[in-house]
């Protein structure tokens, strides 16, 4: 992409980490941010900014743990955080009810998100009493892969439509970008 943060990239005159924040913020009680590297560059949000403790960049469930800790230190409170990803543009707007509700229904102790037949594992729905149990899996395990760490435990799908527009699809590539400010434009109640 040729450099610089993805959540920047502007999508229908807004920029994908904008939108992503607009649409988890009248869903969730607090949020907070997981970056690697400097994170004065995302001074300008007002939200916390949480790095990786686990080193080496370890990936998507590194930043699930640093949101885990997060809440158990400074939101001891929240039992459940949601992860979602910066480079979304179209986040339903119902994600964490409907995460919660296909948890309860099917009895599980994670759920994720769904479409087209694809699950999104880091839209998901996570217990922050599983931290100590993912630190263990990533630290002295070596476990990269959020389904590798989700298989252990009931897993349950939230399905959304694909329709008119994957409310994951996600922004990898100039073309990805342009064909977003497309559908943004299309369909602006996106």
């Amino acid at each position: 992409m040729g450099g610089g943060d993805k959540a920047r990239i502007r999508i229908g005159g807004a920029t994908i980490l904008d939108r992503v924040l607009g649409r988890l913020a009248p869903q969730c009680f607090r949020l907070v941010l997981n970056a690697t590297g400097d994170a004065a560059r995302f001074a300008d949000t007002g939200l916390a900014v949480v790095a990786d403790s686990v080193p080496n960049y370890a990936g998507p469930l590194a930043g699930v743990l640093a949101g885990l800790d997060w809440a158990a230190s400074a939101a001891p409170e929240i039992a459940w955080v949601v992860s979602a990803p910066s480079d979304c543009p179209f986040l339903p707007r119902d994600l964490v009810a409907r995460l919660h509700r296909a948890r309860a229904a099917a009895g599980g102790q994670l759920a994720c998100a769904s479409s087209a037949g694809r699950r999104h594992p880091v839209a998901a729905l996570w217990p922050v009493a599983l931290r100590e149990d993912l630190r263990r899996a990533l630290t002295e395990e070596g476990v990269r892969k959020i389904d590798q760490w989700t298989a252990r435990y009931r897993l349950a799908a939230a399905e959304w439509p694909a329709t008119p527009v994957d409310p994951f699809f996600n922004v990898n590539t100039p073309e990805d970008t342009t064909e977003a400010d497309r559908l943004a434009t299309l369909y602006p109640e996106l």
